[in-house]
């Protein structure tokens, strides 16, 4: 294949998963948008509670990634080995969905020992009970999500992706605001609107893909469900490590206060589209690099990995520049405080720095996941976040006093160092690569 083929097969996989992605993320954007409205306390609450929550969503999302690449290096004529993986996937999903949730709930507790302020803490609280308990649907929407994914059908999940996303903003007009003679809920009404979207969603994909797999039933295999777990447990870390990191940073900002935290909450998530986008394109490149390893295709694996990393780049380049022109129209879409606007404009600054960075560490974790290599990145990943990019935030935010600038910058340093290390990881295992 030339590299114009490769191209276009990494778009056309690439971009319903994409659009799957900011599904999710959309959710969070959504509710952000919509509940700036209501105020700063509300919008530092959600901030607050995301820190955690987004930390169970991630390392649940990463965990059922494991499916995808074992999937797309299956013989598509080995229906009992692929329904085996499926049944698998679902009891271990859900399994893992209720155990997120429960977590969610362990956490609500010790809210108020971290620093925030007092409204921030009460807002929080009912916020994150509520969205836990959305992991459960979610968990379950990701299995056929990533089943369906490793079969190369990346159109069914955008599809549901999208409906359920209209629900949701749907669902908040109605449940924040108090439209049509709903109760005006404020934050948890946000809360509820994605809980419901994401039973919807779950429900979708199961009728989807469940009559083509009429004789699936719930059962173990350990074989296949040790095979899950060493891919996944690693995802999960990654997704940890990287947003844990990110969560730390954000208790940081809360130090700062009120303002500072909506700030962040507003430029995050403005960066957290771009970076879910990315994911599309890294997990085109897992069953990219999955295909390649099925078919034995040394010289197309390496293009295929390389031209998702050429990919990522030219989009997270393009996704730098709009943050750079339209700063002050995107941060003015959450909220009307001057204040906070001024200083999630500048954020978005070092945002757009780093941009190219996340896409390609975030690609480069796709195409080793590929490759089933998957504890050193994960190693690579803790360095990158907490030795480096958590104490890093904390000298320059708070020792040399940069403050909530120095947070990000930190942050950005983290991402580069894990991306060249990923391509470095890639070349590596790439250049001797026997099958």
């Amino acid at each position: 294949m030339t590299i114009k083929q490769h191209l276009k097969k990494n778009i056309t996989l690439a971009f319903p998963v994409m659009v799957g992605q900011l599904g999710h993320i959309m959710v969070v954007v959504a509710d952000t948008a919509m509940v700036g409205r209501v105020g700063v306390i509300p919008l530092a609450g959600a901030t607050y509670a995301g820190t955690f929550y987004h930390l169970l969503m991630l390392f649940g999302i990463g965990v059922s990634y494991a499916i995808t690449p074992l999937v797309a290096a299956t013989n598509p004529t080995d229906r009992n080995r692929l329904i085996g993986f499926l049944e698998n996937a679902f009891v271990l999903n859900l399994m893992l969905g209720i155990l997120l949730f429960l977590l969610g709930l362990a956490i609500w507790p010790f809210l108020g020992y971290f620093g925030q302020e007092a409204d921030v803490v009460a807002a929080a609280k009912p916020y994150l009970l509520i969205v836990s308990a959305s992991l459960v649907p979610l968990m379950v929407f990701q299995t056929f999500r990533q089943y369906t994914e490793g079969l190369s059908d990346t159109f069914n999940p955008m599809v549901i992706s999208i409906v359920t996303n209209l629900l949701n903003v749907g669902l908040n007009y109605l449940l924040i605001f108090g439209h049509f003679g709903f109760p005006a809920l404020g934050l948890n009404g946000a809360g509820y609107a994605t809980l419901i979207a994401r039973v919807v969603m779950a429900v979708l994909m199961m009728a989807v893909i469940y009559p083509k797999w009429k004789g699936m039933v719930l059962r173990f295999d350990t074989g296949q469900l040790t095979k899950m777990l060493r891919l996944g447990l690693p995802s999960g870390l990654q997704y940890i490590f990287e947003v844990g990191a990110f969560a730390m940073a954000a208790i940081m900002v809360g130090w700062i206060g009120a303002e500072a935290l909506a700030a962040h909450q507003i430029a995050l998530n403005l960066a957290a589209i771009s970076y879910m986008a990315a994911t599309g394109i890294a997990a085109a490149s897992t069953i990219r690099i999955g295909n390649q390893i099925g078919l034995k295709d040394l010289v197309n694996l390496k293009m295929a990995g390389y031209s998702c990393m050429g990919l990522v780049t030219v989009f997270m380049g393009f996704c730098g520049l709009v943050f750079i022109v339209f700063r002050h129209a995107l941060v003015a879409l959450y909220i009307d405080d001057p204040g906070v606007q001024a200083l999630a404009a500048s954020l978005l600054i070092i945002a757009a720095g780093f941009q190219v960075s996340d896409g390609l560490q975030t690609v480069g974790l796709g195409v080793l996941r590929g490759l089933t290599d998957v504890k050193v990145p994960t190693i690579v990943t803790f360095v990158s976040f907490w030795l480096i990019a958590i104490p890093g935030s904390y000298l320059l935010g708070f020792v040399f006093d940069l403050g909530i600038k120095g947070v990000w910058y930190a942050l950005s340093a983290g991402l580069s160092i894990a991306a060249v290390m990923h391509i470095l990881r890639f070349r590596a295992k790439t250049k001797d690569l026997r099958f």
